[in-house]
């Protein structure tokens, strides 16, 4: 008898999205000084999966994103994405900044089609996938507005859709809403979960916030210091979709206590070493 659990992975296997970090390390040596930033991490991630890499500050996790992003190049091991060795940046994957990244002397709509131009895609092609997207985030009157006449969270809303519209298989978060009031950031959070339900685009969420990593997630990947590495990964069961409100239920609070204790000794390092 075939179980929904086999089902699943049978078509999580036809998706694109899947990546696999194999026994990757980064080492920075300077003269006789070596600082390993990461070490020997092991990581694998299903295709439309939402993972979030929780740790303290300095224990490599933007360092493993721009590693995935092709933006570093590993001492040692390797990334694969849908099987292909990443050894530069790419179309498949999607990367948002946590400052706005967004082009100042471009509208949003322009900032928007970047890559859609840079592939050649069709104007009218590019207009319809644009205008959609900005749609679906509420800035399609914004459109002709420049980033200065945009509110943080406009721009941000702006920067995922920025990486969205290009379709990749990946999309990479370096904590995107860290600059933004906590009214806003939830707003983000209930948005950014809703255009993954839509899409299915697998996520991986830099965050040092216990909270935002369980109310987004499926898995997560908590990172020790000194050398970064992964220290466990926790599955995240609560049912989606998931409200604001999910955050006071006693299931949350548990797995809140559980995901502190677990990072709380690598905070401690954390702030020994400064």
């Amino acid at each position: 008898m075939v179980t929904m659990h086999q089902i699943e992975q049978e078509q999580r296997a036809t998706l694109k999205g899947s990546v696999q970090v194999e026994g990757l390390s980064v080492v920075y040596r300077r003269k006789q000084y070596e600082n390993c930033v990461l070490d020997s991490i092991q990581l694998s991630i299903q295709p439309g999966e939402f993972v979030c890499l929780l740790g303290p500050s300095g224990c490599g996790k933007s360092t493993l994103l721009n590693v995935i992003a092709g933006f570093i190049k590993p001492s040692s091991g390797y990334v694969l994405v849908d099987q292909t060795p990443i050894t530069r940046p790419g179309a498949d994957r999607g990367f948002v900044f946590q400052q706005y990244s967004l082009l100042p002397w471009k509208t949003t709509f322009q900032n928007v089609e970047m890559g859609l131009r840079i592939q050649g895609v069709s104007k009218a092609e590019r207009t319809e996938r644009v205008n959609d997207y900005l749609n679906r985030v509420g800035l399609y009157k914004h459109r002709n507005s420049y980033p200065h006449q945009l509110s943080g969270g406009m721009q941000q809303r702006a920067s995922i859709i920025r990486a969205l519209v290009n379709s990749p298989s990946v999309l990479l978060m370096d904590e995107p809403f860290a600059a933004l009031d906590a009214q806003t950031r939830h707003m983000m959070q209930e948005l950014l979960l809703s255009i993954w339900d839509d899409l299915k685009t697998t996520v991986i969420f830099v965050t040092h916030d216990i909270e935002e990593a369980i109310f987004l997630g499926d898995r997560i990947c908590t990172m020790g210091v000194h050398p970064g590495r992964i220290k466990s990964e926790i599955p995240v069961h609560l049912p989606r979709p998931r409200h604001f409100d999910d955050t006071l239920s006693q299931d949350f609070i548990d797995l809140h206590r559980r995901v502190f204790d677990c990072i709380r000794e690598e905070t401690m390092k954390s702030m020994e070493a400064c």
